[in-house]
């Protein structure tokens, strides 16, 4: 095994002067530093990590907050978590992940043990009970989603956010539909048990979706849905019985898509003739469903890079803290259509041949950018 001793001598410095390079204590001259660390990389030397968290009081070490519970879409939590440990190996950091859910007593522990040097916070609920330990913590935390209403009460309050915009995407949801004549949307949302802690996204969702119907003049119901077939077969059941008008639907919740897609072929709906989709979801599972989804894409992979280059800039000491939201973008695909006109007053009509369906746009599925242009 190599030793530091080894190093100095490859280096031909003294073991202090290879120890205060590794530990960052004192200033050593650039032409040194760069003569212990050849010696290094040519000796294959790695530093035993619990002296040199002894000696730099610094582990190398990133803890990932993670409660898997009921309601979450797991792929997604861990394709975040993913990115997380990726981002973090390219920096020199390892990933203790904490999956647990101790709430407070968690941020106790990492802080009262000095086990990893900072924190990353994911499944964030407004008033999420974690924040005041977290705020009164010496090691910095970024949080993957809003402990608060807003951004700006984010930041008012001194926190470190990364989230998808979602409000800007509920709203982008039902402007999409409205452009496309749709006045009478329903919501299929998350678990009920989502909404009872108070998860922020879901939350800041329906608050875009609410105020964008109310500027564009659309109908919009909402309904909290798990993701069986079941469960999604009620909910939407009822949504036609109390809104025969309704010609679109938006779901936000990953594990409902298959199930309501099969409904609607069940029940004799065509997908967009009939009734419109789009989704709140990952690109793979728009992508990938029974009738490709017309979607706002969840960046989990962006979220999770963001979260640690932050961090590790607060560790560093190179950035204030502050809110990052990346800004929504939907891909147009063949989910959504024009409204299906309303049926007559009266007696009904013969039926006419139906209307040939639009041709797809060449080149393959239409996006638009972050600011609602058209693009490919």
């Amino acid at each position: 095994m190599v030793t530091l001793a080894d190093v100095a001598r490859h280096a031909g410095v003294s073991a202090s002067t290879v120890s205060y390079v590794l530990s960052g204590k004192r200033s050593i001259s650039a032409p040194t530093r760069e003569r212990i660390q050849h010696s290094i990389d040519a000796l294959g030397y790695r530093p035993h990590a619990g002296a040199r968290a002894l000696a730099s009081s610094r582990t190398d070490i990133l803890a990932l907050m993670m409660p898997l519970r009921t309601g979450l879409y797991v792929p997604v939590m861990m394709e975040i978590a993913m990115a997380v440990t990726t981002t973090a190996r390219s920096h020199g950091y390892d990933v203790l992940l904490l999956t647990g859910e101790e709430g407070p007593e968690a941020v106790r522990r990492v802080e009262g043990s000095a086990i990893a040097d900072a924190m990353i916070v994911m499944d964030v609920g407004l008033d999420d009970p974690r924040l005041p330990c977290l705020q009164e913590a010496e090691r910095p935390a970024v949080f993957i989603g809003l402990p608060t209403e807003t951004a700006q009460a984010a930041d008012a309050a001194g926190l470190d956010c990364v989230d998808l915009d979602f409000a800007a995407a509920g709203a982008r949801c039902v402007e999409h539909l409205a452009g496309l004549g749709h006045t009478g949307i329903a919501v299929l949302g998350e678990p009920p048990a989502v909404y009872e802690r108070g998860t922020g996204f879901a939350a800041r969702t329906l608050t875009g979706l609410r105020a964008a119907a109310g500027a564009h003049g659309v109908g919009l119901l909402h309904r909290p849905v798990d993701g069986t077939y079941a469960a999604v077969a009620a909910a939407v059941t009822r949504v036609f019985e109390e809104r025969p008008g309704t010609t679109a639907l938006v779901v936000q919740n990953e594990a409902a898509v298959e199930p309501l897609l099969a409904l609607l072929r069940h029940q004799g709906r065509a997908v967009p003739e009939d009734v419109s989709v789009v989704a709140i979801c990952p690109d793979q599972v728009a992508v990938h469903a029974s009738v490709p989804l017309t979607a706002v894409a969840v960046p989990a992979q962006e979220m999770g890079r963001l979260a640690v280059e932050r961090l590790v800039a607060r560790l560093a000491g190179e950035q204030p803290r502050g809110t990052a939201l990346i800004p929504p973008l939907l891909t147009a695909r063949a989910s959504t259509g024009p409204a299906a006109p309303a049926a007559p007053a009266g007696p009904a009509a013969p039926a006419g041949p139906a209307a040939p369906a639009a041709p797809a746009a060449p080149g393959g599925p239409r996006t638009e950018d972050r600011h609602g242009r058209g693009g490919r």
